[in-house]
This record gives C-alpha cells, structure tokens and sequence, in this order.
C-alpha cells in the first residue's frame, strides 16, 4: 500500500490550522508537500511486509565451510544506528542502536544487507519491541536461520 501524499498534504494543513497558525503564511507554505515527501520516505517500510522486505535482501552466498552444532559461528553486525517512530504519539524514537546476529545454515548474506534491512524494519510506526521482532523474522526469512538474535539499546 503506497503512501497517500494527498492525503498527508491536505491532513498536514489542517493540524497547521488546528495548531492556530496559517499554512498559507510564506514559512509554511509549502510545509505539507514537504512532510508529505519526508513520510513518504520515513514510512517506506510500510509498504512492505517482511516477507517482501526479506525477497529484497535475500540473495545470499553459499558456504564452503559446513556448520555443526560444534562449528557455529555468528554473523554479527553490532552497532548499526537506527531511528524510528513510535505508533502510539508518532513520536520520533532515536538514539538507538542495533546489533544483529545469526549462525549461517550453509549461507550468508552480505554483511551491508544486514543494516538495510534493520533500516527497512525501521521505516514503519511501531514499537521497539515489534522492531527486534521484525528485523528477527526477515533476517531468518533472508538466510534460512532460525537462529537469529537482535539487541536494541536506547537512551
């Protein structure tokens, strides 16, 4: 479902409006056009279901080695700085920080996916529980692991 512009354009002058000032005053004229754009790029993961968001990112690279219970090492990406909203006041959640691992079964995905994909997960109102879920869920989706592990810190 794509994001309605429009929509966010006329509902964006009307908050200016209900907020007391005049969005045709020449600092806010182009305002909700503005905000409009910005959604649409901030809320780009809502387009996506993470089954969709996983298809983009799972091309992945066979294994030379074979993994055991005894031989499992972890892909691990730590520290990739992340923003979000939160879906109860559309509040902007930052200064987080992400850190994602799994054990390959016999692939890997490049290791730049691993923040796109983390990035992807982010672009939707949620909260930050629902953020480790989903970025859990596409990275075993993408890599055929079910052993995943995300870690979100915030201050």
């Amino acid at each position: 479902m794509a994001i309605d512009k429009d929509a966010v354009r006329e509902h964006v002058r009307g908050l200016l409006i209900a907020l007391g000032d005049d969005p045709d005053r020449e600092g806010l004229k182009d305002t909700p056009d503005r905000v409009a754009r910005m959604y649409e790029e901030v809320f780009e993961g809502m387009n996506y279901t993470n089954h969709e968001i996983a298809q983009m990112f799972d091309k992945t690279f066979e294994e030379d080695l074979t993994f055991s219970s005894e031989n499992s090492d972890f892909v691990i990406v730590k520290d990739i700085d992340i923003f979000s909203y939160c879906e109860h006041h559309m509040a902007l959640m930052y200064d987080m920080s992400i850190s994602i691992g799994y054990i390959p079964k016999g692939r890997v995905i490049g290791l730049s996916k691993i923040p796109r994909i983390a990035e992807m997960c982010c672009k939707r109102l949620q909260l930050q529980e629902k953020i480790g879920e989903d970025i859990a869920e596409v990275i075993s989706l993408a890599t055929g692991s079910d052993d995943v592990i995300v870690h979100i810190t915030s201050s």
